[in-house]
């Protein structure tokens, strides 16, 4: 079996080959980058399992990375960042970011969070050929497609991961646990709040009054649950 493959891009040589130790020790085959070019270039030239990814680099900075890898593939992304502020994460997670680890962190963590995500995928990927149909939104996992009666939604990796889940259990109430886990792996600090940002993207796509919603619903307490 081939190994996982991570790309990890920072321009600080020091971190990038204590990762590129630890992961290789972990049994990962690691590539590394410098820079935004090298990164979007590697990804072009084979895409990766998963992309660890440092914001602040020069020139081409992690979000214009984020960004271009998304226009080649729907690789796993996780952030590497010394920003911490709720406006620097909602960029992320609206680029499309899997997870957010932030400096300084242990190369233990990075490890555990490196797996988790990788997992996720691999769960989802299982569910390659379903599709659900929830009233009139349908969503295909083999395709990773969603559709509101014939309008095909534009989604992020993990709008769109967050949908399926729902989906596959429509008409039940799902825990923000479950969520959490399912869409980010479970190791997220800030995972109650990352699924509130994600309920609301989806709700602006979904609902025909996105302020009084009447199919992802809240649960009171719990969670969410998605009603045809």
């Amino acid at each position: 079996m081939k190994p996982t493959e991570v790309l990890v891009v920072d321009d600080e040589p020091r971190l990038l080959r204590l990762v590129h130790v630890e992961l290789t020790s972990s049994g990962f085959d690691v590539r590394t980058a410098t820079n935004g070019k090298q990164a979007v270039t590697a990804v072009a030239e084979r895409e990766p399992d998963l992309v660890i990814l440092d914001v602040m680099m020069p020139g081409m900075d992690g979000w214009e990375v984020c960004a271009r890898m998304r226009e080649l593939a729907d690789v796993p992304i996780l952030m590497l960042t010394a920003k911490t502020s709720e406006g620097d994460k909602l960029r992320g997670f609206r680029l499309g970011v899997d997870d957010y680890i932030t400096k300084p962190f242990s190369l233990a963590e990075l490890a555990a969070r490196t797996r988790a995500v990788l997992t996720r995928t691999a769960a989802l990927r299982e569910e390659a050929s379903s599709i659900f149909q929830v009233g009139r939104l349908r969503v295909d996992m083999r395709k990773r497609e969603a559709h509101l009666g014939d309008d095909m939604l534009t989604l992020t990796p993990t709008e769109f991961r967050l949908i399926a889940s729902l989906a596959r259990r429509a008409g039940q109430a799902v825990s923000q646990g479950d969520l959490v886990t399912e869409v980010w792996g479970g190791l997220r600090q800030e995972g109650g709040s990352a699924l509130r940002r994600y309920i609301w993207f989806l709700r602006q796509k979904i609902e025909e009054d996105p302020d009084h919603p009447q199919h992802l619903v809240t649960v009171r307490g719990f969670g969410y649950r998605l009603d045809a």
